[in-house]
């Protein structure tokens, strides 16, 4: 149940997004042009002071639009911080003609190193998965949060990559590593149209898939699975899916690379990808 509405839904999204950017606005002219903003605002003038306003408006802006895309609260807090404390160590190098000491510099640097560290722990506590998901760990935008309902897609819930392996015509198998969104009993994944293991699953959509690194070593054991290609609305769910939870990933660079290669792969294409012992 969602109880603010798809209008309400909106009113968060476009309200978060304009104050961010605003924010962040405000925070880069007081970086290069502190001089102007205090004229604008009315007050005087103290350049190193108006240096370190910028950095942390950058920082708050930077968190707020991180909100719309992480779900995670600690490390979209963490990397907020860190980015506004790297400037504001950045603005006391810079401006020690105007004050401060190399000291204070050194401490706001170790400051951000220690927090650098702690968001690499918390990146990897949550496997690099940062995005909204929908298959039972956090809660998203929508106001909703899924399940997954199949065990033998439980522990893909938070896997940010998996080794797919699709089987050529004599039977011999050929791996590839691709992203993978879990909602329910079912499993999601993208490629290109012409892609060597699209035209495999065309002619044999029987698979096997497991948890892998992100260059596609596998880290865990391997199952049966069958896909089915998606079409229409289907295909548009997945891709959201995968836009969730991977905001930068595939809300972003790959989408780019896809439309930049469709000459020569084709258009993108999405998959289901079903447990085998969900197909009995």
């Amino acid at each position: 149940m969602n109880p603010i509405g798809r209008a309400g839904r909106r009113y968060l999204i476009t309200v978060t997004t304009l104050i961010g950017l605003l924010t962040i606005g405000i925070g880069v002219w007081c970086l290069i042009d502190p001089g102007s903003f205090a004229q604008f605002v009315g007050f005087g003038e103290h350049e190193h002071f108006l240096h370190d306003v910028g950095a942390f408006q950058v920082g708050l802006g930077a968190t707020l639009l991180l909100a719309l895309i992480w779900s995670d609260a600690l490390a979209t807090s963490i990397t907020g911080f860190l980015l506004a404390n790297t400037i504001h160590t950045v603005n006391h190098v810079l401006d020690l003609n105007l004050g401060g000491s190399p000291a204070q510099a050194w401490l706001l640097g170790a400051t951000s190193a220690a927090l650098a560290f702690a968001l690499v722990l918390r990146l990897r506590q949550l496997g690099y998965v940062l995005g909204y998901i929908s298959g039972g760990v956090s809660g998203n935008l929508s106001g909703t949060a899924g399940c997954a309902t199949d065990p033998a897609l439980a522990r893909f819930v938070r896997q940010k990559t998996i080794r797919l392996t699709t089987f050529r015509k004599d039977g011999s198998p050929g791996t590839s590593p691709v992203s993978i969104a879990v909602d329910g009993d079912r499993a999601y994944f993208r490629s290109f149209e012409r892609a060597v293991k699209v035209r495999r699953v065309r002619r044999n959509p029987n698979v096997e898939f497991g948890p892998a690194t992100m260059s596609g070593n596998a880290t865990g054991a391997m199952q049966p699975g069958r896909v089915r290609l998606l079409d229409g609305a289907e295909s548009r769910q997945a891709a959201r899916l995968l836009r969730r939870k991977y905001p930068l990933l595939h809300g972003l660079f790959v989408p780019a690379a896809h439309r930049l290669g469709r000459s020569k792969y084709g258009r993108t294409v999405h998959f289901e990808l079903v447990p085998s012992m969900s197909c009995l």
